[in-house]
């Protein structure tokens, strides 16, 4: 970092304009996959998904909570774990500040995992989450939506994630799924990403690029191995 080229201020300005430029027709593109993205076909959610909440069973319907519109969070925590996957967590401490605004612009949130509701609620509590999370231990839905892998579809090499073979033995991955109500209460899914795909949604990530240092990730045995849980750094 020492030896980067420092400029005087007239130059400095001159250079941002040029990169400007460039910001400006990403910028574009990006609202142009994002309009692709609206205009993806759908498929129609076929099964009756039911998932244990803080007070008891809840339906996918449920979810949507008065809305036409749910955001669902695929946030790792297998049922034989004491504590969610730091990197989902590192994810899901953006989101308490962001829901109502969500709710404002027809959005409902929720996160689902395969962990006991106890255990989600436990560490809830432990890292101040508030927004919605549900288990979805005893159904279908994580596998259905590429988030969770059974060990026979591993063995196969049947099991898919982010539209691919999943060569891993993780049983569960992260992932954002994005479904539609209409006035039939009929359910679509209308998109689903993972991997690098959930990048943007995560704040943290989007102000480190812009620092000088970046991610600074270089060197580390691989990326993200830095991240913990927010109450253990320094620990």
């Amino acid at each position: 970092m020492t030896d980067h080229q420092v400029l005087p201020r007239n130059e400095w300005i001159e250079a941002r304009r040029r990169f400007l430029a460039k910001e400006k027709e990403f910028t574009r593109l990006r609202e142009e996959l994002s309009r692709e993205r609206r205009e993806l076909p759908w498929e129609r959610v076929e099964k009756n998904y039911v998932f244990d909440g803080p007070t008891g069973k809840v339906t996918l319907n449920d979810l949507f909570v008065g809305k036409s519109q749910l955001v669902v969070y695929h946030l790792m925590f297998a049922p034989d774990s004491e504590a969610a996957c730091r990197g989902c967590s590192f994810w899901a401490d953006n989101f308490n500040g962001t829901i109502p605004h969500l709710e404002q612009r027809d959005v409902s949130f929720v996160a689902i995992s395969r962990a006991s509701v106890s255990k989600l609620q436990g560490f809830a509590n432990r890292m101040g989450w508030t927004f919605k999370w549900v288990s979805g231990a005893n159904g279908d839905f994580n596998y259905d939506y590429q988030a969770s892998f059974r060990d026979e579809d591993m063995d196969r090499g049947t099991a898919t994630y982010n539209y691919e073979r999943y060569p891993d033995r993780m049983s569960d991955k992260p992932g954002f799924s994005v479904f539609f109500k209409d006035a039939t209460e009929t359910i679509f899914h209308t998109y689903s990403t993972y991997a690098r795909g959930i990048d943007p949604m995560n704040v943290a990530f989007q102000l480190l690029d812009l620092v000088p240092k970046g991610r600074d990730e270089q060197g580390l045995p691989q990326p993200m191995s830095w991240v913990r849980l927010r109450d253990q750094y320094g620990a």
